[in-house]
This record gives structure tokens, sequence and C-alpha cells, in this order.
């Protein structure tokens, strides 16, 4: 089991999203110009399903197969050794 806790910051957008300055950050004279994401970030509503989408894009590349009754269940069998991948998506 493992918990990576920046997995939301490496999946790229696929709509443009913008975003006022963070406090702190504001650069002097352009206080009202506002931030484009290339990247998602935490608590977007798009992360966990743009996350899932590209992790199931690799896993499926690598040759899992997606479970039939649980599509956060994957399997692969290579030589006689099995994997088997279950995710857990929490965005709460």
């Amino acid at each position: 089991q493992m918990d990576v806790k920046t997995t939301f910051l490496n999946v790229d957008l696929e709509e443009e999203i913008y975003m006022t300055q963070l406090e702190g950050c504001v650069v002097s004279g352009q206080e009202d110009k506002v931030c484009k994401l290339l990247k998602s970030l935490y608590g977007l509503k798009q992360a966990p399903k743009q996350w899932h989408e590209k992790l199931d894009n690799v896993l499926l590349c690598d040759g899992f197969s997606p479970n039939d009754a649980d599509k956060c269940v994957y399997s692969k069998s290579e030589n006689g050794d099995s994997v088997i991948i279950c995710l857990y998506v929490d965005d709460m």
C-alpha cells in the first residue's frame, strides 16, 4: 500500500483553467492578472477523474487488464506471476 500526496500535480488538464494569484505571490503592478494552470492541482473537481484516466492509459499500455466488476482493479499475469493493483482515490 502506498499514498502519493502529489499525484494530482502530474496530470495534464484538458480544459483551460485560470485562478487568482496566490496570496503572498501577487506581482506588484499586476494585481488584476490571473494564472493559467498547465497541470492539475489538488482540490480541482477534475483532478481525480483526469488522474485516473492517465493512470488507466499507462496500465493498459503496460498490459494490465481492468476488472469487469470494478474499473479501479487491474491485473496482469506473466510467466506464472500475477500482479493485482487496486486503486482508491479520495478527494474529500
